[in-house]
């Protein structure tokens, strides 16, 4: 039987440094101040349906935080608030905070090469090659290394593999970004698990902690300190008072886009609302927003198998998402787009994108579909991506005629995603594959 707890709030946005304040929990225990959902309004006959979506899905914990109080929080199955799960690539959005710490300590500079902290020849890169990878490159993506390589995740010299000038090319490359445990570590002299309790435990209560898994570091926690970290990212790094992230400068370039390869792409967060965007594997520029259904200045830490922190300033709302999701995409974008889509019938909103299409202007058929199926835009050409349920793009093509059937006989049955970008206009759909 599913267990949930509904919950909520009032309180005051207090996000671009309004007088007002946002609530924090106590450092320790499981306080947390809720209330109903109906209280603010929101439309409860559609909480349900969102459960059912989410529980399909594999979920195992779902939480809103609205003002930081617990609107709903829900557990599926035999999951609790005191279970542990991982982060997966949702991590690295806390690894990025923490170097931010290390720089305004002065214990490092993001400008700095990687080499002064991992040792000359930490790559297989010439050392001319190499001397231009820094810590920023880490963050961003754009370090230059092959991600192409048999394994991806692959830390050794030997695996890091020139591709093109750090700063040149973006590509999701876990290696590079695992290393920067390793920096954190040199430049600190602590662990990295040992710098979170140091900086973070003690002053907001977010526990939890880096597990070696193969080349990877992977962050476990419960769902709660989840929604803590999110809060604090929600309050500019600021807890109760007590500002943990001094360095402003760099925390507004960790939640904006950081280069211009990836519009959609801080430093490890990803980003909501911009023209543009990539994804891993792929050398393909995306026209539109990662979550269309999503608001626009929406930040987000994306994991595999969907394990979400989203933040919303403009509303000062907080989304926590923990479980599992069929399929094997590094970040769930259109699961999250679709969790936005069940949840804007919770919030009574109006699901909108940014200069949506009307409906006859386009036309998919048939839905569910077979062998084929037809996208028909008014007039002009098109884009479109098609992804699984996981993110993972399965089809796209750019500049097609107004009309255009795709061939999908190999793809597995089940629901997948479609955009479309014509005319300067996005649109979103689901479309089921038998």
């Amino acid at each position: 039987m599913r267990k949930h707890l509904y919950t909520i709030l009032f309180i005051l946005p207090a996000f671009f440094l309004h007088a007002q304040s946002l609530y924090f929990p106590p450092i320790t225990g499981n306080t947390w101040d809720t209330l109903s959902p109906s209280s603010l309004g929101w439309c409860t006959d559609q909480i349900n349906p969102l459960f059912d979506f989410l529980e399909g899905s594999n979920t195992k914990a779902f939480i809103i935080l609205k003002d930081g109080k617990i609107v709903i929080e829900h557990y599926f199955g035999s999951f609790t608030r005191d279970s542990i799960w991982y982060w997966a690539s949702a991590g690295k959005t806390m690894t990025s905070f923490m170097v931010g710490i290390a720089q305004q300590e002065h214990k490092l500079s993001i400008q700095d090469t990687t080499s002064q902290y991992l040792g000359l020849g930490w790559t297989d890169c010439t050392p001319a090659q190499e001397d231009k990878i820094t810590i920023r490159h880490q963050l961003t993506m754009t370090a230059g290394l092959d991600d192409g390589v048999p394994e991806n995740y692959c830390t050794l010299d030997t695996c890091l593999i020139y591709k093109a000038d750090a700063g040149t090319r973006w590509a999701y490359h876990n290696a590079p970004y695992t290393l920067l445990d390793e920096v954190i570590q040199n430049a600190t002299g602590v662990s990295l698990n040992n710098y979170i309790n140091q900086k973070l435990k003690t002053s907001t209560g977010i526990t939890g902690a880096f597990i070696p898994s193969g080349y990877n570091n992977v962050f476990f926690s419960k769902a709660r300190s989840m929604a803590r970290f999110g809060l604090l990212i929600l309050n500019q790094g600021n807890w109760n008072g007590n500002q943990i992230m001094t360095d402003t400068a760099y925390f507004n370039q960790m939640v904006n886009t950081s280069q211009a390869l990836n519009l959609s792409y801080g430093y490890l967060w990803w980003l909501n609302g911009k023209a543009s965007f990539r994804l891993p594997t792929l050398q393909f520029v995306f026209p539109g927003p990662l979550c269309p259904h999503a608001p626009a200045d929406m930040i987000m830490a994306l994991g595999k198998n969907g394990q979400i922190i989203n933040v919303v300033p403009d509303q000062n709302l907080v989304l926590i998402r923990m479980g599992e999701v069929p399929g094997s995409g590094e970040v769930s974008n259109t699961y999250n787009d679709t969790i936005w889509q069940k949840l804007n019938n919770v919030l009574c909103a109006v699901s909108a994108l940014s200069n949506a299409v009307e409906e006859n202007d386009l036309n998919i058929f048939p839905n569910p579909a077979q062998q084929t199926f037809t996208i028909e835009v008014g007039e002009g050409s098109f884009d479109f991506q098609l992804s699984d349920i996981s993110g993972v793009v399965v089809r796209s093509e750019t500049h097609v005629s107004s009309r255009a059937k795709i061939d999908c006989s190999d793809l597995a049955g089940g629901v997948y995603f479609i955009r479309v970008n014509t005319g300067g206009k996005m649109f979103a759909r689901k479309i089921i594959m038998q």
